[in-house]
Order: structure tokens, then sequence, then C-alpha cells
């Protein structure tokens, strides 16, 4: 899945409403933050396969520390610990945990069996919702609009920076999902994952959504 992680941290806004966007969105993308780091490392393999489904021309050979069922439970815990010790936000702190491991979640339903439990385990589990083109987009449409409607509907801009940048970003995602799907493969897993090293820039872009967008409702104390 892709911009239905997105939605998740968008939506999520609304069961933490003290966290920041920058947190909600770092820890529903999270996974996929981290998978090309593990890539350069050499950690994890994935290779060009033209056709592996209508949706994507990846296959993920080995990403067990990024996408095993496990290492998601450990990278939530994490996550969520360390922005509880930041920030003592509690209820915020489960929020963005349960974030991190949506990512495992809604990979489960739109992969091909390939997600491993846990390091080292030989088996593969997979909805394969992206065996079908129509419904992985219509699914991941209706979460992203979703999602971007409740983020609006309890935020609201200071500045008019505030508009620009969530439009922006609104409109960027957007344009690297059609890329995605219907662009020409990656010219190598290496040039795969230098471009994928791109999805950090998410996180100073939302920082700049916080700083010019705040809740529309009062916070209680």
């Amino acid at each position: 899945m892709f911009i239905g992680h997105h939605a998740v941290g968008l939506a999520a806004k609304a069961v933490a409403p003290r966290a920041s966007l920058t947190a909600l969105l770092a820890a529903a993308l999270l996974l996929d933050l981290l998978w090309p780091l593990f890539l350069l490392m050499g950690a994890e393999q994935v290779q060009i396969e033209p056709g592996a489904t209508p949706v994507t021309q990846l296959n993920f050979v080995s990403y067990p520390w990024t996408h095993s069922l496990a290492m998601s439970l450990v990278w939530a815990a994490a996550f969520g610990g360390v922005y509880f010790w930041l920030t003592r936000y509690r209820a915020g702190a489960v929020v963005v945990a349960i974030c991190v491991l949506s990512h495992w979640v809604l990979d489960f339903a739109t992969h091909r069996p390939d997600l491993p439990l846990y390091p080292g385990d030989s088996r593969r589990f997979g909805l394969g919702l992206w065996y079908s083109l129509p419904a992985t987009l219509a699914v991941e449409s209706i979460m992203f609009i979703a999602g971007i409607a409740v983020y609006i509907s309890l935020t609201r801009p200071t500045r008019r920076w505030g508009t620009f940048f969530f439009g922006a970003y609104v409109v960027t995602v957007g344009l690297l999902y059609v890329a995605v799907i219907f662009g020409p493969p990656p010219s190598s897993a290496d040039a795969l994952a230098k471009y994928a090293l791109i999805a950090w820039i998410i996180i100073p872009w939302a920082y700049a959504i916080d700083l010019f967008r705040i809740n529309r409702k009062p916070l209680a104390a």
C-alpha cells in the first residue's frame, strides 16, 4: 500500500489531537522510511520484476527487518516509547505505535504473499489486493480522501502557508502515487533504494504543515 499509509497518519489526528502531523505520518510511514536504508546496507533485498502484479513491478525478496510482523511490533513499541519519553502524551504514544503497526496490516491486505512473520521465517503472507489494479486504486483513493477530510475537519491554517503546504503535500503525494504505479520501473534495486529515500522529505514537510495549522477546537489541558 502507498497512499493508504498517509491516510492512516492523517486520520489518526482524530484520536490523538495533541499529536503533531509530523509524528503521525512518520509513524504510519516508518517501515517504508526504514526500508531503503536496509536495502542500501544489504540487509534486505528487492528485485525489479515487470509484471509482478498489476500494481507494482517489484519482487520483495527479503525484508524481515522492516516488514515482518514481529519487527513491526518492535518498531511500534520503540517509536511509541520514544514518543512518550519526549512528550509524556500517553494517548499519543499509543496512537503512534498503532500507526506503525497499521503499516504491516495494510501491507498484508495489499501485497501478494511476501510478508514474513519474523526474521528467519520461510513462510510468506499477503492477501493480494495488488492483483487488481482497479480495486487497489479505489481502496487507496477512498482512504486518502477520507484521511484528508478528517485532517481538514480537525485543523485550520493560521496563515495561508498552512493551506499552501498542506495542499502541496496532497498534490505531491498523489502525483508520486501515480508515478509509482504507472511510471517505468527503476533501472536497478540500488537506484530504487536511493529513489525511495525521497520519502524522508515527508518529515520536514509535515513539520512545515504543523507550523501553520492548529486544531480547530481548543485542547483540554
